[in-house]
């Protein structure tokens, strides 16, 4: 039977197979001798052991179109990147991380701001920041549903990663668009009897056919990032336009003469805020490089 794994726990795989439902496995050794690990995302073949208990062996790992290493998950589509309007106030600076972030591993992003049934204002300077960032923008509430339509649509036949700091609204809003999560979570903590001793585990839960959600505590937080400073403007959308109009071949539009980008910025055509975060990598990135080498 072919599954997808949607958590892993303890040793434990539990493989969603359609129409058959959630079996519990364990991978056999013949993946240790190989050096690889299955991992939550993962489609996989496996052989049921006990039909009455739904339980079996992970046979065969199906290739993977993607792979995180933190968090380790597997085949994810595209990330949705949420922040709150208000309670936290949404820091842009983490909100840009997470896009560059997101970006260097391929993966198009959705920002979404929750709790539109708190704060209605800066809106419009939200959309006019992040007009060309690359990534569509939604506004909802996940307290009464306001927005998420949109959103349900852009989950369809996509495996999602939920990122953004706590407090936002993901629990709130994955509880919404999939009711049985919470749930599920507690069925299998139950089961193991290890619900009390464990943290949060990536898992991966089904919206629709074909369509999935990964809630996984590895976005909540992010590290320097996986890049040179040369290749950040890269990972800003906005640049790319104008990157054969500066002066110097490969300006980092930082303290060039002639920049094209920042010129941009004064004339309204790049916004100052996601320009300003740009400089504030850049000399992240710097710094880093600085040290590495002295």
């Amino acid at each position: 039977m072919t599954g997808r794994i949607i958590r892993g726990i303890a040793g434990f795989y539990y493989v969603y197979v359609e129409e058959r439902g959630v079996y519990e496995c364990k991978a056999k050794g013949i993946f240790r001798n190989r050096g690889l690990k299955p991992l939550v995302g993962d489609t996989v073949e496996i052989q049921a052991l006990n039909e009455a208990e739904h339980s079996g062996n992970i046979e065969e790992i199906l290739p993977r179109s993607s792979e995180l290493i933190r968090p380790a998950v597997a085949n994810l589509t595209q990330a949705l990147i949420v922040f709150a309007l208000s309670r936290p106030k949404p820091n842009l600076g983490l909100l840009d991380r997470f896009l560059v972030m997101m970006r260097q591993k391929s993966l198009p992003s959705i920002i979404c701001f929750n709790k539109l049934d708190e704060a209605e204002c800066g809106q419009e300077e939200l959309r006019q920041i992040y007009k060309r960032s690359g990534s569509a923008l939604l506004f909802v509430s996940a307290k009464s549903g306001q927005g998420t339509e949109k959103l349900r649509d852009l989950l369809l036949n996509q495996t999602t990663a939920l990122a953004g700091p706590s407090g936002v609204g993901k629990s709130t809003l994955t509880n919404l668009l999939i009711p049985e999560a919470g749930s599920r979570t507690g069925q299998i903590s139950e089961k193991l009897e290890r619900g009390k001793h464990t943290t949060r585990h990536s898992e991966l839960f089904r919206i629709q056919k074909d369509s999935y959600l990964f809630d996984t505590p590895g976005f909540s937080s992010l590290d320097l990032m996986e890049t040179k400073k040369e290749e950040l403007r890269y990972d800003f959308p906005e640049f790319i336009p104008y990157e054969n109009k500066c002066r110097f071949p490969g300006c980092a539009h930082v303290r060039e003469p002639d920049c094209a980008v920042k010129a941009a910025v004064e004339a309204g055509e790049i916004h100052k805020k996601r320009y300003d975060s740009y400089l504030d990598f850049y000399e992240e990135l710097y710094e880093r490089e600085k040290r590495r080498y002295h």
